[in-house]
C-alpha cells in the first residue's frame, strides 16, 4: 500500500500530499504560500532556515523581498496559535531565518486523528467529453454528496486555479457538502483552446454536454459572475435538471444594452488593453486588472492573476469573451426560472454593482437577496464576507 509522510504537533496533524493541516477533528485553513512555509519548517524537524532557503523554496520563481518571510511567520503564528513574541512553535533566529522549535512526530499514513472530512483536499479527478460540433471539453469532479455544477465564467483553468489563493477555499468548502463538477469553456484552460464560432449560445451548450457526460440527473447549479447568465438560461431551459440555482456577482444584462456611452466606451478601452497587454508583466496593466477584480487583495493574489493571464487563454480569446459578455441579455429568460433562487451581491463591487445584482434577483419570481460586505468581485477567503457566504449557502443548500 503506498503511504505518504504526515507530520503531527500538538494538536496539529500536517499532511503534505493532500496539502491539509487540521487541528484535532477541524480544518485549519491557509493560504498556498503560508501552508508551503509550513511544510519547509515542519519538514526540516527543529534546523534552521533561512530566509533565503525559505524564499528559494516559497517562491521559485518569484522575486520577493524577505518582508514577505516576515508576514508569512505572523500569519502562521496566528494559526498555530503562538503569541508574537512566543516561541513554542515557531523561532525566530534574529538576522538569519526561523526553526521549527515543537516536537514534530512523523508517520507513513494518515493515522487515527485523521479528520472525517478527508475529501475536502482530495485531488479531482479530469475527464474530457466532445461536444456536437466536435469541440473538447476538460471537466473535473471532486467530493460527495449531492451533485454541484459550475457554470464556467471568464477564465478558468482546472488545474491552475485548484490551489490558488483565489479559488481553491471554494471547492474546499464545496466539496465537503457536495460532488462538485466544474469545466473549461471551449477556448479556456484544458479544453480546446483553438476553436471559432464562441457565442453565449456555445458557453450554454458546454454546460449541458458537461453535465450529461458527468451523469447528472439533477444538480444544484452554481453561477459566478457571467457564469451567472449561463446558469440562468439553462436552469429556464431545463427547470427538471436543476434543483436549486445560487448567483454570485452575477447579471442578467451586459453593459452594451444599459450603459451609457462613457460607459460603453470605457469597456471598449478595456478590451483594447486585453488585446494589448495579455499575459505580459506590464505593472499598469496587472493593477489595472486586479484592482477591478479584488480590490483588497494581496501580492500573492496579484502573482496569481499575472500567471492566470498566461495559462487560461489567449489575448484574442480572452478579449472576445469580454465583448460577448457586454451584449449579454437574458432578461426574458427570468420569469421561466421556477427553480429556488439565490442571488448573492458583493455591496461595493465595481465589476457587477450591487444595482444589477438587485435587478437580477427581482426578475426571479421568490428569489432570496443576499447582500455582503466587500469590494471584491471574487470573494477571498481572508474576508468576513466568505463565512457569511458559506452560512447562507449552508442555509440554500441544506447543509
Amino acid at each position: 500500500m503506498t503511504t505518504w509522510p504526515v507530520y503531527r504537533f500538538g494538536p496539529f496533524e500536517l499532511d503534505v500530499r493532500e496539502r491539509r493541516l487540521s487541528r484535532r477533528d477541524s480544518i485549519v485553513p491557509l493560504r498556498m504560500k503560508v501552508f508551503d512555509a509550513l511544510c519547509v519548517l515542519v519538514e526540516r524537524e527543529g534546523r534552521l532556515a533561512t530566509k533565503q532557503e525559505l524564499l528559494d523554496a516559497v517562491w521559485p520563481d518569484a522575486a520577493v523581498e524577505e518582508n514577505n518571510v516576515a508576514h508569512t511567520m505572523s500569519v502562521l503564528r496566528k494559526v498555530l496559535g503562538d503569541m508574537p513574541e512566543g516561541q513554542a512553535y515557531i523561532e525566530t533566529v534574529p538576522r538569519v531565518g526561523y526553526r521549527f522549535a515543537a516536537p514534530v512526530e512523523r508517520v507513513d499514513a494518515p493515522g487515527p486523528h485523521t479528520p472525517p472530512l478527508a475529501a475536502l483536499r482530495a485531488r479531482q479527478e479530469i475527464r474530457y467529453c466532445t461536444t456536437g460540433d466536435g469541440v473538447r471539453l476538460a471537466y473535473a469532479s471532486v467530493g460527495h454528496g449531492p451533485p454541484l455544477v459550475r457554470a464556467s465564467n471568464w477564465l478558468t483553468h482546472l488545474d491552475f486555479e485548484w490551489e490558488s489563493p483565489v479559488w481553491r477555499h471554494w471547492w474546499a468548502a464545496l466539496s465537503r457538502h457536495h460532488l462538485v463538477i466544474r469545466y473549461d469553456e471551449r477556448g479556456h484552460g484544458l479544453s480546446q483552446r483553438e476553436v471559432s464560432g464562441i457565442s453565449f449560445d456555445t458557453w450554454v451548450e458546454d454546460l449541458e454536454v458537461v453535465a450529461e457526460a458527468a451523469g447528472l440527473e439533477r444538480f444544484a447549479l452554481l453561477g459566478i459572475s457571467r457564469g451567472a447568465s449561463v446558469a440562468i438560461a439553462y436552469a429556464a431551459a431545463h427547470p427538471e435538471r436543476v434543483s436549486h440555482l445560487v448567483l454570485v456577482g452575477g447579471f442578467a444584462v451586459g453593459r452594451g444594452h444599459i450603459g451609457t456611452e462613457d460607459e460603453r466606451e470605457a469597456r471598449r478601452a478595456l478590451t483594447s488593453l486585453v488585446r494589448l497587454g495579455w499575459g505580459t508583466s506590464n505593472p499598469t496593466f496587472r493593477k489595472l486588472f486586479t484592482s477591478r477584480f479584488i480590490p483588497d487583495s494581496t501580492p500573492e493574489h496579484e502573482r496569481w492573476f499575472d500567471e492566470l493571464q498566461r495559462v487560461s487563454t489567449s489575448a484574442d480569446v480572452a478579449a472576445k469573451l469580454l465583448e460577448i459578455g457586454d451584449w449579454i441579455d437574458v432578461r426574458p429568460l427570468l420569469p421561466a426560472v421556477k427553480t429556488p433562487t439565490l442571488v448573492v451581491q458583493c455591496d461595493r463591487d465595481h465589476v457587477v454593482v450591487a444595482e444589477r445584482g438587485r435587478a437580477l434577483a427581482a426578475g426571479i419570481r421568490g428569489a432570496r437577496y443576499v447582500s455582503l460586505p466587500s469590494a471584491n468581485h471574487l470573494i477571498l477567503q481572508e474576508e468576513p464576507a466568505w463565512g457569511q457566504l458559506l452560512d447562507e449557502l449552508g442555509l440554500f443548500l441544506n447543509w
